[in-house]
């Protein structure tokens, strides 16, 4: 990690989005921005979606279990585990393009 640069903990709450979820996680991975952790929070998914997230191999993602809480409840586990100076937030079926991160930090600045 880059320690010139502000840790980002991006939070992502999982709950059955094995269609989506791939592309969510790959999306935030290839950011730009690379000091940033990614926090998946498994929310009580019964499909597939933590078997997808784990074939990532990337140190930057730590992974939560908890039971079905709800979004909500998800984000705030994450946030619990997050490490970072600034928190994100994407859903499990969303993706960002390449430079969202360093273009919020670069408001910072």
């Amino acid at each position: 990690m880059n320690k010139s640069r502000p840790l980002v903990s991006i939070i992502i709450p999982v709950c059955n989005a094995a269609r989506f979820v791939y592309s969510t996680l790959d999306s935030v991975l290839n950011q730009t921005w690379r000091n940033l952790e990614v926090i998946v929070v498994n929310d009580g998914s019964t499909d597939r979606s933590m078997e997808i997230c784990q074939q990532f191999d990337d140190p930057r993602i730590i992974y939560v279990e908890q039971e079905n809480g709800g979004t909500a409840a998800a984000r705030n586990t994450g946030i619990r585990h997050a490490r970072g100076e600034y928190i994100g937030f994407i859903d499990a079926d969303d993706s960002w393009m390449p430079e969202k991160i360093a273009r919020h930090m670069g408001q910072f600045s």
